[in-house]
């Protein structure tokens, strides 16, 4: 079953002919019972809670802005609208939060440069690191896991310790703005899914994956995760060679490698796993939401 918002129109109502007809006299009578039983069970109504999802979007950024501090703000901002598109009061209520971010391509570099204006990088594929880093840190900020103090451009793929524990940032060159799109569990919503997730401490952290699975039971139906190689090369204690791959980008290797680890769990391969973890969870880390069928 599709989770949709329950609403209720209180506004159609059958068109009768005859005042004194039978069916307007059962009419009446099921519409009292009815508006009985509504406010009997309205608390029962108001508490169901289902897998929710909201969407949030930035104004378009100058190229100047992508992978700095005005990404990070209007990333937050754009998150908060997001949680109110879902019905989402709380951030501990929120699982996963998916963005698509702009990135620096050569003719926006050219395009500022004559302006007068200075990009963070002309580095086009660092560019896209940075934007999700800044994206990344704006859903941190948004969510209360990271003060808005600390999250600075000077921070921005630097600062690891600076993370958001449901964050998933891509970066492409189709768009200007930030896209978002997020996902948790609120009431008002019908259905049977329910979303939840935990954070994997690096690549091989399969019990992250497990116990979501505890606390969510039923059926799965659907995995997004993270994934990156650990920047210090290692992985508890050994050596690994993702990021000295000269033929295949490391965030290939680090995609197959989590994406295996979690298919061994779930014992599924249909799975998302998306590189790139800038922030994203802690360095060699990620964070992993599962979607579930519950009862």
């Amino acid at each position: 079953m599709m989770n949709t918002p329950l609403k209720f129109d209180h506004e159609k109502r059958p068109i009768f002919q005859r005042e004194g007809s039978d069916f307007r006299a059962h009419y009446e009578n099921s519409a009292a019972h009815t508006l009985l039983s509504i406010k009997r069970h309205r608390g029962r109504i108001a508490s169901l809670v289902a897998l929710a999802i909201g969407v949030g979007l930035t104004r378009a950024f100058v190229a100047e802005e992508i992978g700095r501090a005005a990404q990070i703000e209007e990333t937050a901002s754009a998150v908060t609208t997001a949680m109110k598109d879902a019905g989402i009061v709380s951030p501990a209520d929120v699982h996963f939060v998916q963005i698509k971010c702009p990135l620096l391509t050569k003719e926006r570099i050219e395009e500022a440069t004559r302006r007068g204006a200075t990009v963070a990088t002309e580095d086009t594929y660092h560019s896209m690191a940075l934007s999700r880093g800044a994206s990344a840190l704006g859903v941190a900020v948004a969510l209360g896991e990271v003060p808005a103090a600390a999250a600075t451009e000077a921070a921005i793929c630097r600062d690891w310790s600076l993370f958001s524990r449901v964050a998933s940032t891509s970066a492409g060159v189709e768009l200007l703005r930030n896209e978002v799109v997020v996902l948790g569990n609120a009431a008002g919503w019908a259905g049977d899914l329910l979303i939840d997730h935990d954070v994997m401490k690096d690549a091989i952290d399969a019990d992250a994956a497990r116990r979501v699975l505890g606390r969510l039971g039923g059926e799965v139906v659907a995995v997004l995760a993270k994934a990156e190689a650990s920047p210090s090369g290692e992985i508890r204690g050994r050596r690994h060679t993702m990021l000295d791959d000269s033929d295949i980008h490391s965030t290939r290797h680090a995609r197959a490698l989590v994406g295996g680890v979690l298919a061994g769990v779930i014992g599924d391969t249909m799975l998302y796993v998306s590189g790139g973890a800038e922030h994203q969870g802690p360095a060699g880390g990620a964070p992993v939401a599962i979607i579930a069928k519950v009862a």
